[in-house]
């Protein structure tokens, strides 16, 4: 996964997650502030019903104020302005009953102002339970805050100590999913935090590969060269032994080589710095001159290839040497996949058509399954071959093909059938 990859997917994911909880957290603060809303619509009703019940049976009956009868001045304290003498016992009967008519069975204290002392009386606190309010087992609860106020002279308090907890209770789905998008976030955040770890692991493991690749180079061409050297001594000519070991020398000393500009062309790719150098190319010619070097690989199991390039010339613009490794891949590819007990025959071959030219590597093979066919082309992936064990490899080269053509534009289609072989076309467009 690329550096720009990595930074869409944490930019998107990062605003779709903050939006997300924007519109959660507005969802919260409205659900919360319509819940407060009906809980003081209740609340004032039933101190306005408690103020008229203390006015009605009071003796001789009287007036309540007309304005500011009813006071919040804190979020779960309210203030009740009776302007007249009345009776505590009353009071805690009335308040009862009209809070348990609005539905609100909830925990209250409550106090009286004294006139005398300037303050509020320690009143009652009040407990709700399944058969209704409690008073004989009520304790004494703090003082209130007194309402400091001209016109606030008889008059009492009341206060939901447990008024936040209640509206969060009448709101658990809301407070669920905002629970579960956090969740989300965190796990989000975490994913991130785990793939760029993994990024840098990879990208550590990457450069020690390619360093050590890089080495690999020195001491591979210098046996390279010893091993011409000692190709052409006559000594060693003479000597049928030496020489044929010199010759697997050489051979296995290419074979390294190829490898290593394989992990070195991939490296390239990885870091999508590769360079491609595009000249119009006689695709003809170029099979032609690279047909000696195929068919040496395909002559090592005794196999055949055969050219079917049309007869009118055929040009594209490309990258020379990666064409070129592209067909030696796919060759390879085929020559490793054959049959052990068929003879391998492979062939490459030209036609146009309006989609664009078509270059196409066939062979009589083993064949791909289909569960496979959509992952050849991955990186390091490898089709089983059951008990065979001879085929060696890394899963690159159709990867490294893939990536090549993707770098062209050119698209890559495979065609296989289990047991009759498999055929890869290149489709490269018309300029």
């Amino acid at each position: 996964m690329t550096n720009a990859i990595i930074r869409r997917v944490i930019l998107l994911g990062a605003f779709a997650i903050i939006s997300l909880l924007a519109v959660q957290t507005y969802w919260v603060l409205l659900s919360y502030d319509l819940q407060e809303r009906e809980f003081n619509r209740k609340v004032f009703q039933a101190l306005l019903d408690t103020a008229n019940k203390l006015s009605m049976t009071s003796n001789p009956p009287f007036r309540l104020p007309s304005k500011n009868l009813i006071v919040q001045p804190y979020s779960n304290y309210y203030v009740v302005n009776i302007n007249n003498q009345f009776n505590a016992g009353d009071l805690e009967h009335y308040l009862s009953e009209s809070l348990e008519n609005q539905g609100l069975k909830k925990d209250f204290h409550y106090g009286i102002f004294d006139c005398s002392s300037n303050q509020m009386v320690a009143g009652k606190t009040i407990r709700y339970v399944k058969t209704g309010f409690v008073f004989n087992e009520s304790g004494v609860g703090a003082p209130l805050p007194a309402l400091y106020d001209s016109d606030f002279i008889y008059y009492f308090g009341v206060r939901f100590p447990e008024k936040n907890v209640s509206l969060l209770s009448n709101m658990w789905l809301v407070v669920f999913f905002s629970v579960l998008m956090i969740t989300t976030a965190a796990f989000f955040i975490y994913s991130m935090s785990v793939i760029l770890r993994q990024k840098q692991l990879s990208e550590l493991q990457r450069d020690f590969i390619n360093n050590m690749t890089h080495e690999f180079k020195t001491p591979i061409s210098t046996i390279q060269i010893s091993t011409d050297v000692f190709l052409q001594n006559e000594k060693i000519q003479q000597d049928a032994r030496l020489s044929r070991y010199a010759g697997i020398i050489k051979e296995q000393v290419l074979r390294l080589n190829t490898q290593v500009e394989k992990v070195l062309q991939l490296a390239k790719i990885d870091r999508q710095n590769i360079e491609l150098n595009k000249e119009r190319i006689n695709l003809q010619e170029l099979i032609n001159n690279i047909s000696p070097s195929l068919e040496l690989k395909i002559s090592e199991k005794k196999g055949s290839l055969l050219l079917d390039l049309g007869n009118q010339p055929i040009e594209v613009w490309a990258d020379r040497l990666h064409l070129t490794n592209i067909l030696h891949n796919l060759v390879d590819n085929a020559v490793k996949y054959s049959k052990p007990s068929t003879l391998p025959e492979i062939k490459i071959g030209l036609y146009q058509d309006p989609e664009g030219v078509h270059l196409f590597v066939k062979d009589n093979g083993l064949g791909i399954n289909k569960e496979h066919q959509k992952r050849v082309f991955d990186k390091f992936y490898r089709v089983s071959t059951g008990n065979v064990h001879n085929v060696k490899g890394f899963g690159l080269g159709l990867f490294y093909v893939r990536e090549i053509c993707k770098q062209h534009g050119w698209k890559v289609r495979l065609q296989s059938e289990p047991g009759k072989g498999s055929t890869i076309s290149i489709v490269i467009p018309k300029y």
